[in-house]
Order: C-alpha cells, then sequence, then structure tokens
C-alpha cells in the first residue's frame, strides 16, 4: 500500500530538430523565408498542393509547413517532374526580383512604425495603420527603391478575437513561436545570436533582433524577451498596445532612441527618415545626440540636420489620439538627453509642447515630431486640412490653411489584395506593362472591353469562396460558443450566393457607427426579408479591450443577428485578421462605411475593395471624399444637418435606408436573361476604371517621393556640403534674427485715410517703415498686409500680399505695395511680421510672427 508520491512532474528539455530538405528543395526554404510569397500566390498554391489539409492546419504558414512535412513527402515531391518544374520556375521568378540593385535615382529611406501588416501569420500588427506600413514596404519592394524598416516583433502581438455565448467580446493572447516564423535571428560577427543593447536610465535592456524580408525590403525587429532582462522588461515587447503609459513610454523610446542605435550598429544610414506616427519621434532625438557627438555640432545645428531629412506621418484626426506623456515620466527617461543635446531640460520638454513654457501641458510625440521634422504630412485631403487645424497652435501666427502640412492620400498593394481572379483578368486585359503604371486610366479603361458575363462570373465567383470560407472556418467556432447547432445550422444554410451581400469590416470604435445600420430594426427588417430581392449583411471588426463602447457595439451587433427576423440575415464573423479581410473584401458586393466626418484619416479597405470590383457606398470621408465618382458606387454627403449628433445619426441612417431601397437594391436585381444586371456591372467597370488606380501604394509611394522624399534628401544633401557649411550660416542667421526681434521697432505704418470708403478696383498704397538701428538688420524682414472677412458659408478667407523692401536711410527699412481691390465686402485688416530667407523651406522652419 502507498503512503507518499512515487512519481514527479517530466523534466523537459528543448531540443529543435532542423528539417532536411531532399536536393532541389532548398529553393523552396529559400522562398519560404521572403514575405515575397504574400503577394505571388503561385507559391502557396505550389505548396498547399503537396498537402491540402496540412497547410490549412498550419495556418498558411509555409516555415512551418515545410518543418511539418514528413520526410517521405519531401522525397515524392523531389522526385515529381512537374513539381519541381513549377519549383523551378517560380525560383527563377524569385531570383530575378531579388537580384537587382536599388534605383540610385531615388532617395534612400528609414522607415519606422509600430506596427507592420505583413501577412496574418505574423501578428505585429493591429489594424490600418500596420496594414499600411506593410503594403507600403511591399511597394517599396516593387518600385525597387533603397528602403529599410524598424519595428518589434511582440511575443503575444495583437489579442485573437474570442465571443462569449451572448456576445461579450474575449481578447485571448497567444505567444508566437518565432522559430517557425519566416524569420531569421540576427547574429553577430561571431555567428552568435546578436544581443543588442540599448542603454535606459540607469540599466541596459537586450534585444534580440530579427529579420524579416519583404521582398527587397529588410524588416528589422526589435524583441526584448531576453533571458538577460528582468521579468519586468522582458514584457516591453509583448503585447502591441498593451500595457500601461509606462510600458508605452518604454517601446516608444526602445523603437525611436532604439531603433537609430540598432541602424547604426548594423552599419545602416540613409537619406530619409520617415516617422509612420508619432510612436517613433524619439528617433530624432538620437539622431541629434549622434550629431552633436560625432560630427561637433552644436544643438541648433544638429536640429537643422535632423530636420532637413525628417519626414513625420499623421494618421489621427483628433488631438485626443495623439500620445502625451507627464513630465516625470518623460524625464525618468529622457533625462540623460538635454546634457547629450546641450541644453536645459525646460528647452528639451518645450520640444514637446504646444505652448512652450507652460509647465502643466504635457510632452506631446506629435508635437516633437512636428519641431524636429521639416516635412509634416496627413493621410487623405480632408485629412492634410483637418492635421493643419489640428497641429496649427505649434506654429502660432498662421493661419491653418497656410502651414506647410500637406498630405498623400493612403493606398493599399494592388498585388497583395486584389484576387487572383482580378489579377489574371487585369493582366490579360491590360498587359504585362500595366503593373509599373497601375495609376494610369489607360490601362484601367481597358477593362470596358471585359465583357458583363466575365465580370460577373469572377464576381459570384469570389463571393461562393466567402460563403464556403464561413461555412468552414466559422462552424466549430459557432457551434461551441453560440449554443443551438440547429440554429447555426440554420444561419450556415440560409448564406445565400444570389443574394446582395453587404460587408463592413473594421475597428469597433464608435465614430466608425456600426450602429447606424440598426437605428431602425423594423425598416431593416423589410429591406434584409423581401423574398425576391434578398440582402445579407456580414459584419466583422475588433474593439480595443479598453474601449468598453466598441465592445459593446459589437455585443449589440450579436444580439440583434439573433433575432428571429435577422437570423442568417445579419452575420458577425470574429477575429478580423488579413486573411478574413481577403476573402471579405473580394467576396461582397458592396463595402458599406459610415464613420462621423471627419474621423476617418483615410480608411484602405474600401480601396481593397475596389480592386476586386466591390463597390462602396461611404461617407465623404477620408479618402472617399476623392474617390467617389457617381455611376461608380454611392455616397453619404458630408454636409451636416444637425449638430446634435443623435439627430445626425438618425438623418443619416434613414438616407442609408432610402438609398438601399430606392438605388442599391433595385440596381443590383435589374437582372437580365443571362442572370445579371448590367447597370451593376457598368458601376463595377467604373469603379475600376475611374477609382481604383488612384488608390494604390503605387501611387502613394510616388507621391511621397514627388512631395517629401526628394527635396528631403536634396535639402539635407546641401546642408552637410562642405562640413556643413550651410548649416552653419542658416543657424547664424537665425541667432542673430532671434536677437535682433524684440529690438525691430515698427517706426510708421501708412494707409490711406479713406480706405474705409474704398472701392472695387481701386488700388490702395501701403507702406510700413522699421527702425532697425539698435539690430544691425538691412534685409531678412517680409512684411505682409493681410485682410479678412467671413464667407456666406461661415468659413473665414484670408487675402495676404507682401510689400516690397524699398530703399531707405540707413537703420531704416521701407516696405511698399500698391495694393488692387478685388473683393467687395466687409474686411478685417492687419499687417504682419516675419524673418524671411530663401534658404528656410518654409516659414513654420523658424516661426517668429509680429502682427501690428
Amino acid at each position: 500500500m502507498k503512503t507518499k508520491l512515487c512519481t514527479n512532474q517530466p523534466q523537459w528539455s528543448a531540443v529543435t530538430v532542423q528539417s532536411k530538405l531532399p536536393a532541389g528543395l532548398e529553393k523552396m526554404q529559400e522562398i519560404a523565408h521572403n514575405y515575397w510569397w504574400t503577394w505571388n500566390t503561385d507559391v502557396t498554391d505550389l505548396l498547399s498542393s503537396v498537402d491540402e489539409k496540412l497547410w490549412t492546419a498550419c495556418g498558411g504558414n509555409p516555415v512551418l509547413f515545410i518543418e511539418r512535412l514528413a520526410y517521405q513527402q519531401l522525397e515524392e515531391i523531389a522526385a515529381d517532374e512537374a513539381f519541381m518544374k513549377k519549383l523551378n520556375e517560380l525560383y527563377a521568378r524569385f531570383s530575378q526580383y531579388m537580384n537587382v540593385t536599388p534605383r540610385a535615382d531615388r532617395p534612400s529611406i528609414a522607415y519606422f512604425s509600430m506596427e507592420y501588416g505583413i501577412s496574418e501569420i505574423l501578428k505585429i500588427y493591429s489594424g490600418g495603420l500596420g496594414i499600411l506600413a506593410g503594403d507600403y514596404l511591399k511597394e517599396a519592394s516593387d518600385c525597387n527603391i533603397d528602403m529599410v524598416a524598424v519595428g518589434f516583433l511582440y511575443r503575444e502581438g495583437y489579442f485573437t478575437q474570442g465571443l462569449t455565448m451572448d456576445g461579450q467580446q474575449i481578447a485571448i493572447y497567444e505567444p508566437q513561436n518565432f522559430s517557425t516564423l519566416p524569420l531569421t535571428q540576427v547574429t553577430d560577427k561571431d555567428g552568435a545570436p546578436m544581443n543588442f543593447e540599448v542603454e535606459f536610465p540607469g540599466y541596459i535592456v537586450h534585444c534580440n533582433v530579427w529579420l524579416a524580408e519583404v521582398g527587397r525590403v529588410k524588416l528589422y525587429l526589435l524583441d526584448t524577451d531576453h533571458p538577460q532582462n528582468s521579468d519586468y522588461d522582458r514584457h516591453i515587447t509583448a503585447q502591441l498596445y498593451g500595457g500601461d503609459w509606462e510600458n508605452r513610454m518604454k517601446q516608444e523610446y526602445l523603437l525611436g532612441v532604439g531603433g537609430i542605435k540598432l541602424l547604426k550598429a548594423l552599419g545602416i544610414k540613409k537619406q530619409v527618415y520617415h516617422c509612420n506616427e508619432g510612436h517613433a519621434a524619439l528617433i530624432n532625438a538620437e539622431r541629434m545626440a549622434d550629431l552633436i557627438q560625432d560630427e561637433k555640432l552644436a544643438f541648433n545645428e544638429a536640429l537643422e540636420v535632423v530636420r532637413a531629412s525628417s519626414l513625420y506621418t499623421c494618421h489621427t484626426p483628433v488631438p485626443a489620439g495623439h500620445d502625451s506623456f507627464e513630465e516625470g515620466l518623460i524625464r525618468k527617461y529622457m533625462d540623460s538627453f538635454p546634457g547629450r543635446l546641450g541644453i536645459s531640460w525646460d528647452e528639451f520638454m518645450d520640444l514637446g509642447r504646444e505652448n512652450p513654457g507652460n509647465h502643466d501641458e504635457k510632452f506631446s510625440m506629435s508635437v516633437f515630431a512636428c519641431n524636429c521634422c521639416q516635412e509634416v504630412n496627413g493621410v487623405s485631403r480632408l485629412h492634410g486640412e483637418v492635421s493643419q487645424k489640428m497641429f496649427a497652435p505649434i506654429w502660432k501666427g498662421y493661419f491653418p490653411e497656410e502651414m506647410h502640412v500637406s498630405y498623400v492620400t493612403n493606398g493599399v498593394h494592388l498585388p497583395t489584395w486584389a484576387a487572383p481572379e482580378w489579377k489574371a483578368l487585369y493582366t490579360r486585359t491590360f498587359g504585362p506593362d500595366w503593373i509599373y503604371d497601375q495609376s494610369n486610366e489607360k490601362y484601367s479603361n481597358m477593362i470596358y472591353s471585359v465583357s458583363d458575363e466575365e465580370i460577373w462570373s469572377i464576381r459570384q465567383g469570389r463571393k461562393k469562396q466567402l460563403i464556403e470560407y464561413i461555412r468552414e472556418k466559422y462552424r466549430s467556432s459557432w457551434l461551441q460558443n453560440q449554443g443551438d447547432p440547429s440554429r447555426i445550422v440554420s444561419i450556415l444554410e440560409k448564406m445565400n450566393p444570389n443574394a446582395l451581400i453587404i460587408g463592413f469590416g473594421r475597428r469597433f470604435a464608435t465614430y466608425k457607427r456600426a450602429h447606424l445600420l440598426f437605428t431602425d430594426l423594423d425598416r431593416l427588417a423589410r429591406i434584409v426579408n423581401k423574398e425576391k430581392y434578398p440582402v445579407q449583411f456580414v459584419f466583422t471588426g475588433k474593439a480595443h479591450p479598453a474601449d468598453g463602447g466598441g465592445q459593446g457595439l459589437i455585443k449589440r451587433i450579436i444580439e440583434i443577428s439573433r433575432m428571429p427576423q435577422f437570423q442568417g440575415k445579419i452575420i458577425f464573423l470574429e477575429n478580423y485578421d488579413i486573411a478574413l479581410a481577403k476573402r471579405l473584401i473580394s467576396g461582397v458586393d458592396v463595402w458599406l462605411n459610415t464613420p462621423t466626418r471627419p474621423l476617418e484619416a483615410s480608411g484602405t479597405s474600401g480601396q481593397k475593395a475596389e480592386m476586386n470590383g466591390v463597390l462602396n457606398f461611404s461617407v465623404l470621408d477620408g479618402w472617399w471624399l476623392e474617390g467617389y465618382k457617381p455611376g461608380a458606387g454611392w455616397a453619404l454627403t458630408e454636409k451636416r444637418t444637425y449638430q446634435n449628433q443623435q439627430y445626425q445619426d438618425q438623418l443619416d441612417a434613414a438616407t442609408i435606408y432610402s438609398m438601399l431601397e430606392n438605388e442599391i437594391v433595385p440596381l443590383y436585381y435589374a437582372k437580365n436573361s443571362k442572370g445579371y444586371s448590367p447597370e451593376w456591372v457598368m458601376y463595377i467597370k467604373n469603379s475600376i476604371a475611374k477609382i481604383a488606380p488612384h488608390f494604390t501604394t503605387k501611387r502613394m509611394l510616388d507621391d511621397y517621393i514627388d512631395r517629401f522624399y526628394t527635396k528631403l534628401a536634396d535639402r539635407s544633401e546641401h546642408l552637410a556640403r562642405n562640413n556643413y557649411a550651410k548649416v552653419r550660416e542658416i543657424v547664424a542667421w537665425k541667432e542673430k534674427m532671434a536677437a535682433a526681434w524684440d529690438k525691430i521697432v515698427i517706426e510708421k505704418v501708412e494707409i490711406p485715410e479713406d480706405i474705409y470708403q474704398a472701392k472695387v478696383g481701386e488700388t490702395l498704397p501701403l507702406a510700413v517703415t522699421l527702425d532697425v538701428s539698435q539690430t544691425g538688420l538691412t534685409s531678412g524682414i517680409g512684411i505682409e498686409f493681410v485682410a479678412e472677412r467671413q464667407k456666406l458659408t461661415g468659413e473665414i478667407e484670408h487675402i495676404t500680399a507682401e510689400l516690397n523692401q524699398v530703399q531707405a536711410p540707413t537703420g531704416k527699412m521701407r516696405f511698399e505695395l500698391s495694393y488692387r481691390l478685388k473683393k467687395a465686402g466687409q474686411f478685417q485688416f492687419s499687417f504682419r511680421m516675419f524673418p524671411k530667407n530663401a534658404d528656410l523651406p518654409h516659414r513654420m522652419d523658424f516661426c517668429y510672427v509680429r502682427w501690428f
């Protein structure tokens, strides 16, 4: 008889057994380790053909798939002539793609982002910002741009979404096994894993460094899950947007300061440094410190150099969305930087404040980025205008429309998001060269030569694939989480490829207004339950774990979907990721988007839909304000009828119902004897011809090169010549001007006495005399006449005219202008003095302004 425990728990030791590939299959392994396969579906088609069940079980991860193939299977495919022929052809194409040198006629770029959406198997993205960054790297690769990128390899990534029986979102964090991903751990000169050290206040954080190859672009990922770190610091890169404010501060310190240190350790130097959002703003603090140490520059000189080669892209339309930190937290991590930069603590803090000297104001990463980057941009035309207003307080003295803040409208990587059937059609119809000139309507207009039947066939085929995907992927999870098997089977059976299917997929933030459709349930029920004209809605999306409002919306949609009148007509698909997005944006008929304007900075899911012949029905916000064309989709007006948001929501909901009932549903079901709607197909053709070409990352990258990269690279190279001679000249001028500014006296302003009775067409003689006798200045000052009036719309219109400097006695500066009145109405006017130097990129670069 046992009286004590006679066994213990197993003591496991980890060992990795490497795959041994038969001769010739090394090529397969090499391709699998480059994310080029994510936009070349020939690769995944070939691999999945070996063992489709295993491919699915491996989640479409080619590295894990090859590792899990039995050696007998590997030997069989190595002996399969047809398979090896296809593999060799693929490898030849891959090698030809990779074995080129980057374009020398384009600037080289270092790109920094907190997230990258490259593939669903690499969980280092949460939503639109990351997907955009991933698409951008792919396009840079396709365009052969010399680009390197830096980010984090999150152990748990962003959460996997689960749902309880009552529809409550559950955030599930699943650790990634890096060894089974298409990644390579960076090694030191001795071949050991690189132990990259980043100095934090009073201690060292050790990082693993991983390389993800995205075609020709190298993406370096920092990982603090290192045995030499404390548990506290191992979690810095555990989760994307996880943890408290201090962990966020540590992440942004590591991305900015650590990111620059990493490139320096790897011997990588680029011409332009691009911050994708304010999370990476601290790259400029580290770059300035390096210049001061290595090039012996003064702080103001280092700031000039860094500004001239830096771009900050803002994706956030509201001030509350920008990361700001308490002074104590900034001091904890950045305390050494004022000393490294040669400035005071208050001067450093003021770089991150809209109002320098206001000690109650937090340190904003976005303000710091604006102050340290020559160029700033929003991500759509409207968002550019919103950003001008949002950042106007940084550059006081100028009106929002005068800001240098510009825009590049986001786009999507067409080879990634266009379904294989559409890519094949485009290549067959437009010719092989269209992919290199995607924005050229000369190519896209050829879609009109394609038969209606072929367009409809592709659309129906993708819809059937979506339905099959939903049935296969969600049957088991719905049976497990949603009870009542008969109801689940009924829902799956009711999915109808002949119905008009409308999709809604995005982050469930309250401003996205996913609830609009459910404002009037009786009217909605009538729309979806017409037997001859069936309509179905498919919703998907995650809410941030801290966003109770967004989670409540998901719960409410699931509750409505279970009501008898909506069963099988309203469907919610959990765990929105890249794999689901690809199915959805190519499988539905209409893509619905209902944000509160102007809170959608850009949005790209609708652009992905465009590449697949899916029509958009959206508020005129973000990219759709530029993209919408009548006869190629539908738009909800951007104009507000009510200031009360609840009333506006009700009106917009009624408009959605009306457009569905009177325009969209009738158009879809205006079918001919061949079973399709010619009018609907014409909408698709118009959409592909007139909208899709202008919202690709090809156009987006071209815009960044034309609007920002080239001028940044040219100016920074100009400033660096002759041991930074021009930098020193500009800084000396700025310092002289700053010292003189308050000593300039407005001696005399001359305006006609009868100005208040002036009439259109008359000319006003204006003159200003300055006393500069205490400054030593003879030039470098500009004077403007500024008038403003209120337009009928309520907007303020500004009119500016610069006066000309004319000869004046010693110690004086005189400016004159004959101003011709061109508009009638009530105006108010003033004069504005500003520093003037042809070497400045724009006036915000040296924002001294005096009104008088």
